[in-house]
């Protein structure tokens, strides 16, 4: 009975983990500055997304940024059913 409630807590856990990975992009010659602006999106069982923009002009427009320095994407999946993408940028 042990063997199986600990089993079934195993995959409990291990259905509710995640993985995240951040990736750099593009960078610039412009200097880095102090501001930091994010945009995000998420997809649904792989494929379904409901009006989430990540792109880097709405990351850009959400911190201030004029001069983008650094794009960073940012990848977080619960077992591919719910993917999260961040767009992060860093400028003046």
């Amino acid at each position: 009975m042990k063997k199986i409630i600990y089993t079934a807590a195993a995959c409990v856990a291990m259905g509710l983990s995640s993985c995240s990975i951040t990736m750099p992009v593009a960078i610039s010659s412009n200097p880095i500055g102090a501001k930091t602006g994010s945009a995000k999106a998420d997809v649904y069982l792989g494929v379904f997304c409901f009006g989430g923009d990540a792109s880097i002009q709405s990351a850009a427009k959400n911190g201030g940024i004029t001069r983008v320095a650094t794009v960073d994407m940012k990848m977080t999946s619960l077992l591919n059913l719910l993917n999260t993408y961040t767009t992060i940028v860093t400028g003046e």
